[in-house]
């Protein structure tokens, strides 16, 4: 097979030579050479620093020595043994600082910057409950106050109230009235249920007349009947 040759050679040849000019590494054609006099001597590379100026402006650095009459002042000798024994006795002793040594060498260290000192019984507000504290009760008071008010306004719209007895024998009518008319539905019923439709209906007549009879009875045995306001 032919030899496999890039359509983008030339592209790829053209970028390479673009930036790329003769003699690049080569450094300049011509250099400036020094001048044979001007030759390389010994300390010409280090800093020089100014000459030492004596004086400046006419006036001498330096303060001139005071003249032989020159007397100094004599101050009063102090007696410091006398001053510190006085400082001694008048002074306050010092405070005993509290260690505490937690090994059988005898290692010690200060207690009260270890944080096992007491300090904190020492502040002005120690004991004295935080004012967002009493704040947060007193919001937490009156939060169960409010749902305590709407608990017991709620009871009050849904209070129960009592059937009376013509009441209930007039509800005891219609749930038996109820049951015989289902009931002589019921019996009324083919003995062969062979379709979907007869046998779901079936169904549903029982649990009509299951549920008829335990609402009767309820009402037969409680005198007392409660029912809510809604």
């Amino acid at each position: 097979p032919l030899r496999y040759i890039s359509k983008v050679r030339e592209l790829v040849k053209h970028e390479a030579e673009k930036n790329k000019s003769q003699w690049k590494a080569m450094g300049l054609a011509k250099v400036a050479v020094s001048s044979p006099n001007d030759f390389l001597q010994k300390g010409s590379q280090e800093p020089k620093l100014p000459p030492k100026k004596k004086e400046q402006d006419g006036k001498r650095l330096l303060p001139l020595l005071p003249p032989r009459t020159y007397h100094p002042v004599i101050h009063i000798k102090k007696n410091f043994i006398n001053k510190n024994a006085v400082a001694v006795i008048t002074g306050e002793p010092k405070k005993p600082r509290h260690f505490c040594v937690d090994t059988r060498q005898g290692d010690k260290y200060l207690l009260e910057p270890s944080g096992l000192f007491p300090k904190y019984i020492k502040k002005k507000n120690y004991g004295v409950l935080p004012k967002y504290v009493t704040r947060r009760k007193e919001e937490m008071k009156r939060e169960e106050e409010e749902y305590q008010a709407s608990v017991l306004e709620q009871l009050k719209k849904k209070a129960m109230k009592i059937l009376s007895e013509e009441e209930r024998t007039d509800i005891l009518k219609a749930l038996k009235k109820k049951w015989e008319e289902i009931n002589h539905a019921y019996q009324r019923l083919p003995i062969l249920t062979d379709t979907t439709y007869q046998r779901m209906h079936k169904e549903e007549l029982e649990l009509k007349l299951k549920q008829l009879e335990h609402d009767i009875e309820a009402i037969e045995k409680h005198k007392s009947v409660y029912i809510a306001n809604v």
